[in-house]
């Protein structure tokens, strides 16, 4: 029989969930060359390889083959096609606006281990699908709000939860997409650089964000007096402010924020934080035109009186901190553990951290490909983000169900 490729499931499958890889109608220790790419929706591909020796069978199972020294990756990595694509364009991140449409993988089986690739012996493409069947995507358009509520096919009510981006702008779908595959209803919400939202504001204010918490809380098919936030870099540090003035906030997952108001001032009522200074000469040329921005910030915790610092310890939500050891551009491990050991000092134990080694700035959910180095929001400048590719996807792979099992405990909760 002529090699083919299996996949399991075999057409689609949820992008954050494991896929499992086979090829079959090989020879007896028969030395191949798998690739895998996908394009974005800028056209831009991504590519991994790596090379594996079929069994006497004639089989190759990723599952329990490992790949050998030389392609992308080794040793026994399932998913490592997956978690290792890399962009084929130069310090292109990959970014997925339209979660109705799929991406799709292409394998590839060549002969040998080249380089130059052998012989193409067989290929086959599958859908990695943000939506599963049954989840309403529905834009929202309320008030001043913009954003997209994902609600999760069942029974409502569900448990609701607020995701916020960085300090890129615009709306991102992906993770609240996947969220609500999950039993969520998540609402991702844009606050700037959309739509008729400011282009260039010169402060935020938190009245923006309770109205989306109060859009959520009366809801029909979210849970009322309990909710979620998810947010990341800026985002996180806009949740931590809100579960820090707003009421019915829950439970928060923080992932890689700082825990002062960085960049743009933050206001509410008749209160002003202003944002934490920046000192772009604190910046250092790497190779290439990157810069270490690293040091651009002044620590918060060292500023004579905290002014920048979101008052941490009025927060009564359960607060979930993610941070990466490796991260070039917050110091978010160490905002995590000073933010702990100060509501800690409160008497407080509403709080976690999870610090993954070998991880950068930049974290999104399973399977998106590693963004080592960046344009940092403020200076404009790109800049290193952090992380190493192996260590990046573990984390990614350990938090999400983590930070699903964290909003399941206290959303649930009777």
């Amino acid at each position: 029989t002529a090699p083919a490729v299996r996949f399991s499931p075999a057409a689609r499958s949820l992008f954050d969930e494991p896929l499992g890889i086979a090829v079959r109608g090989l020879g007896p220790r028969q030395p191949v060359t798998l690739r895998a790419s996908v394009r974005d929706e800028a056209g831009e591909r991504f590519e991994a390889t790596a090379r594996y020796e079929a069994e006497e069978s004639g089989e190759l199972d990723l599952s329990r083959s490992p790949a050998l020294p030389g392609g992308s990756f080794s040793g026994l990595e399932p998913m490592g096609l997956l978690w290792a694509l890399q962009p084929q364009k130069p310090f292109w991140c990959m970014v997925k606006r339209d979660v109705q449409t799929p991406l799709r993988l292409l394998l590839e089986v060549f002969e040998g281990h080249g380089p130059p690739l052998g012989r193409l012996l067989a290929e086959a493409q599958h859908e990695r699908i943000f939506l599963q069947d049954g989840v309403q995507r529905v834009p929202v358009r309320e008030g001043r709000i913009r954003a997209t509520l994902f609600l999760p096919p069942g029974e409502a009510p569900f448990p609701g939860i607020i995701d916020i981006h960085g300090l890129e702008g615009g709306l991102f779908e992906h993770r609240a997409s996947l969220l609500a595959n999950h039993g969520f209803a998540t609402l991702a919400l844009a606050y700037y650089r959309y739509e008729d939202l400011p282009q260039n504001p010169t402060e935020f204010h938190l009245e923006y964000f309770e109205e989306a918490v109060n859009y959520m809380l009366q809801h029909p098919q979210v849970k009322r007096s309990k909710l979620g936030l998810l947010g990341y870099s800026k985002g996180g540090e806009l949740c931590l402010a809100m579960a820090a003035f707003l009421k019915n906030i829950t439970a928060v997952a923080s992932i890689n924020s700082p825990v002062a108001v960085t960049a743009i001032p933050l206001c509410y009522k008749d209160k002003i934080i202003p944002s934490i200074p920046a000192h772009e000469e604190r910046a250092t040329v790497k190779q290439s035109n990157v810069f270490d921005c690293s040091d651009v910030f002044d620590d918060p915790f060292q500023v004579p009186g905290h002014q920048s610092l979101i008052p941490v310890e009025k927060i009564e939500a359960n607060l979930l901190f993610i941070a990466g050891q490796d991260d070039n551009l917050i110091q978010s491990e160490y905002f995590a553990i000073e933010t702990c050991k100060r509501l800690q000092a409160q008497g407080k134990n509403n709080f976690q951290i999870l610090s993954y080694p070998g991880t950068g700035h930049y974290f999104d959910p399973p399977f998106f490909p590693l963004n080592a180095i960046g344009r940092h929001p403020i200076l404009l400048k790109r800049t290193i983000l952090g992380g190493e590719l192996k260590a990046f996807s573990k984390a990614q792979v350990q938090a999400w169900p983590k930070i699903q099992a964290f909003f399941n405990k206290y959303l649930n909760e009777k």
